[in-house]
């Protein structure tokens, strides 16, 4: 591929960093589910079909990047990978992600657990609202894929509008061996290998006795007012729920304000 068909050479080089992130994870989690006996889906299983879509309980369609099934192709665990340069995307990713897998896990209540590698620049704020949706994160920093261009001698940390260095950049990168852009996209892992493996095996551990660890129970008033309640045992949202008395669901003396200051987590 030439850079003189290149519109935007530093939006080119940043799609080959998901390209061979995304690459190189798939050919990790395939290979760890096949010595476990679960399946690794990153396609529609469905013949004639190529994205892989997973439907939410009204019927809206959510392209997962990878899925880990059973052998009955129920879903178990929901992955994602994502790459972002400037964090000025990160509510527009993020965001998709704390709509789609809370959705998702809604309809398919085989899965276990949600998993996102996230590559580059991502804000403290949007980890931890990902992180609130009952996430895994897994972080690839930014300024380690810089590290890991360098060498390869690509200068990846570029300002925004220095499009100079950004045309240089690419040029490197397609001159560069396939046998080379293999091993940088290899590499791309080594922050999260070991933690992301460890996790996916623990998730995967077969145990055929399950115990209730979490009850929530969100109560709706006939004015749309909406409050939710967690309890640990069943025996304690029993109670709850028995005593309940439907005019002290919400207390106006004690409701939140505009002038609260904000949780912190």
């Amino acid at each position: 591929m030439s850079s003189t068909n290149i519109r935007n050479p530093g939006s080119a080089l940043g799609e080959a960093v998901g390209v061979y992130l995304e690459r190189n994870l798939h050919t990790l989690t395939n290979s760890l589910c096949d010595k476990l006996g679960y399946h690794y889906i990153s396609e529609s299983p469905i013949p004639n079909k190529k994205k892989l879509l997973l439907y939410d309980n009204i019927g809206i369609p959510y392209n997962i990047d990878g899925v880990i099934t059973n052998q009955g192709l129920q879903p178990i665990i929901l992955l994602e990978y994502k790459y972002i340069r400037y964090k000025k995307h990160n509510r527009d990713k993020g965001s998709w992600l704390c709509t789609a897998h809370p959705q998702l896990r809604n309809r398919y209540e085989t899965v276990r657990s949600s998993i996102a590698v996230l590559g580059g620049s991502w804000s403290k704020s949007s980890i931890t609202m990902i992180k609130s949706h009952d996430i895994n994160i897994f972080m690839i920093p930014f300024d380690y894929i810089c590290e890991r261009f360098s060498k390869v001698g690509i200068d990846f940390n570029w300002d925004e509008k220095d499009r100079d260095t950004a045309i240089k950049s690419w040029k490197t990168w397609i001159s560069l061996e396939e046998k080379v852009r293999e091993s940088f996209g290899q590499s791309l892992l080594k922050p999260i290998i070991k933690d992301y493996t460890s996790c996916l095996k623990k998730i995967l551990a077969c145990s055929d006795e399950r115990e209730i660890e979490k009850i929530f129970i969100q109560l709706i008033t006939n004015l749309g007012e909406r409050k939710g309640y967690y309890f640990d045992s069943i025996k304690s949202a029993i109670e709850f729920l028995s005593d309940l008395n439907p005019n002290e669901i919400i207390n106006l003396d004690e409701a939140i304000t505009l002038l609260d200051t904000p949780p912190v987590f």
